[in-house]
């Protein structure tokens, strides 16, 4: 018996990289699959089914069940018809991994409308249009499980990305609403931030002799590392597991900590401009978050 035997599972964006092996540990976990792919380049541009297709024939090459979807994410309409056809093909969803996703990476005083408007559409408005329409299903068959892939570039920061990682931290706050209001319903819904050399990481600068060795560091965690995790969070044996924000590095799994108040202040007078500069900001200062990126935090090499 697998984890995820009887189970069906969406898992948009799976035509390759960190998707396709979600989906591949999926479907030999026992789960039936919906490979949702548009073969799209990676800045949202083309489309072909042959990404979908290979990601297909390896599954049944394995013994395992899949079907092909090749609607976007990033409009109402076509999102309804990725879960409908989970519907269609097996009857019934019980897992959706929200991975689809673009690059449209830019400093921000160039960042163009439609290169944000790009990335929201595809990981945040994605990401809310499929978890709604199966929402409907999953309340009412009082069970369901969201993956939703976030990124430390919007759990901590990043440089050239301020919609992607706008779209991430979105993605994450996302993933929390729901946890808090489907509960009710046996509806779980975790993060996972991937670490791994895949084609949304490949566009990372490697001019520098910094940069060489931080893509170098990157290019040892491989997409599959992730998928061990995400089929965890999608199981029954994670039943437990609602609201959280996981990371696989390597060989390591970090949870993340979520904002909360870390220090705070009172006067009795309340608060003017000059007594914050004079008083409240010398007390506060110290437990100021440092302007840090992924690879400075996780400065060390994948385990």
């Amino acid at each position: 018996m697998g984890m995820l035997d009887g189970k069906v599972a969406v898992v948009t964006g799976s035509g390759g990289g960190i998707g396709r092996e979600i989906a591949l540990h999926m479907a030999q976990a026992g789960a039936k699959v919906i490979i949702n792919d548009i073969g799209a380049s990676l800045t949202g541009e083309g489309q072909s089914a042959t990404p979908a297709q290979q990601t297909k024939a390896i599954i049944e090459q394995r013994g395992g069940q899949a079907e092909i979807n090749t609607d976007s994410v990033s409009s109402w309409e076509s999102a309804g018809k990725i879960v409908q056809s989970a519907l269609d093909h097996f009857g019934r969803i019980d897992i959706v991994v929200n991975n689809a996703g673009i690059l449209r990476d830019q400093i921000f005083h160039r960042m163009t409308a439609e290169e944000w408007d790009a990335v929201i559409g595809v990981h945040l408005n994605g990401s809310f249009y499929v978890s709604r329409h199966a929402a409907t299903h999953f309340r009412k068959q009082e069970s369901g499980s969201y993956v939703h892939i976030t990124s430390t570039s919007g759990l901590i920061g990043n440089f050239g990305q301020a919609n992607y990682s706008a779209a991430k931290l979105g993605i994450a706050a996302l993933s929390k609403s729901i946890a808090l209001d489907m509960k009710r319903y046996n509806v779980r819904s975790n993060c996972l931030a991937p670490f791994a050399w895949s084609r949304m990481t490949s566009s990372i600068p490697a001019e520098t002799p910094e940069q060489k060795a931080r893509v170098e560091k990157i290019m040892r965690m491989g997409p599959e590392k992730n998928a061990p995790l995400a089929v965890f969070l999608a199981s029954d044996a994670a039943k437990e597991v609602n609201g959280q924000i996981f990371g696989p590095r390597m060989n390591e799994l970090f949870l993340f900590s979520q904002n909360r108040p870390i220090r705070g202040i009172h006067s009795s007078e309340g608060w003017t401009p000059e007594s914050i500069a004079e008083h409240a900001l010398p007390a506060l200062k110290s437990f100021f978050i440092p302007l840090e990126r992924s690879g400075e935090v996780f400065s060390w090499d994948p385990l």
